[in-house]
């Protein structure tokens, strides 16, 4: 059987601050089928320098006062925990900080470390030091870059992680994805891997699904012409219900690899459309049978079409009409 995908529905900063919103977020995430609401934990203070004025954000705004608009108030995080447990979905997130791997392992059983902090080892390594499942997002990354965050994880102890396949443009056109990388971390590294898809969308994620993606993680928003960094390239409500239905399906599409001949629910195609041999015309009982006697015709409840030469030379056991299906018991 097909392991289930982890759907991740990442809320990040799409709440806006507001916490009823992120409330209404998970819920709708969860009546969804997602299996985790995935939020992001950083302070302007400790993600940019301050001698970095100069930058600017989405909206063309100082990136210290966008940062601190949209942060997901720390105070938040046992609040938002036991509402998605109430909810039955993970809650989890990314810390940008080390401050933040203190405040999310008091309330989360995993976490993620997002694409721009895999060069960040001392922030991996106390994360891997709790203990906890991780998962890290690898866009801009090269393997030696991968390879150093996953040394500083097995150091800790941390054995239980996994690797996404991400493009860090938002959004990101699909001629960068490069899902075939999926697979090659995974024979790189042998860990599980999946894909962080910030593609419009939906469709590059159930492909990736069916080139073997263990973990799903799509941003998410309740409305996309809402303000602000993370709304205009993330999915609606109804495109995460359908992108969680479409996953579902393709997971039960991929089987177990096997072939085993017709299923259950063939066996009437089977029997109709399948060849067998058939008199190509009248037949009298004791007459040797010639090839010119006859043909391969559905539907296929005589003798196989690979015995028709054994069949020819037989004599038959009784009159067989023209286009009847040949068995055994009508040869001698």
């Amino acid at each position: 059987m097909t392991p289930r995908t982890f759907v991740i529905a990442e809320i990040g900063s799409n709440h806006n601050r507001s916490l009823t919103l992120a409330k209404e977020m998970i819920d709708a995430a969860a009546d969804a089928g997602a299996d985790a609401a995935k939020f992001q934990i950083y302070s302007a203070s400790t993600l940019y320098s301050s001698k970095d004025d100069a930058r600017l954000g989405y909206d063309g705004t100082d990136v210290t006062r966008l940062i601190d608009s949209v942060a997901t108030p720390r105070e938040w995080l046992p609040e938002l925990s036991g509402y998605c447990r109430k909810r039955g979905i993970v809650f989890f997130a990314a810390p940008f900080d080390l401050a933040a791997v203190d405040e999310l392992d008091a309330v989360s059983d995993m976490f993620k470390i997002a694409s721009f902090e895999i060069v960040d080892i001392p922030l991996i390594r106390k994360t891997a030091s709790r203990g906890k499942p991780m998962i890290i997002a690898t866009g801009l990354a090269n393997m030696g870059e991968i390879e150093d965050a996953l040394d500083a994880c097995y150091a800790q102890g941390s054995r239980d992680v996994s690797l996404l396949q991400c493009a860090s443009c938002y959004p990101s056109p699909a001629s960068i994805m490069n899902l075939r990388a999926m697979k090659t971390m995974r024979r790189a590294f042998g860990v599980p891997v999946g894909l962080s898809d910030h593609t419009l969308g939906i469709h590059i994620s159930v492909a990736a699904v069916a080139m073997g993606a263990s973990i799903i993680e799509k941003h998410f928003t309740m409305d996309r012409s809402m303000k602000g960094p993370d709304h205009s390239f993330a999915i609606e409500p109804g495109e995460l219900r359908e992108l969680v239905r479409q996953i579902r399906e393709v997971e039960s599409a991929l089987g177990d690899g096997f072939k085993r001949g017709p299923s259950r629910d063939e066996m009437t195609a089977y029997g109709y459309a399948r060849r067998s041999v058939h008199a190509l015309r009248d037949i009298e009982k004791g007459e040797v049978i010639t090839p010119d006697m006859l043909i391969s015709k559905r539907p296929g409840h005589g003798i196989r079409p690979k015995y028709m030469d054994w069949v020819a030379g037989r004599r038959a056991a009784r009159d067989i009409s023209a286009d009847s299906w040949i068995t055994m018991d009508m040869l001698e």
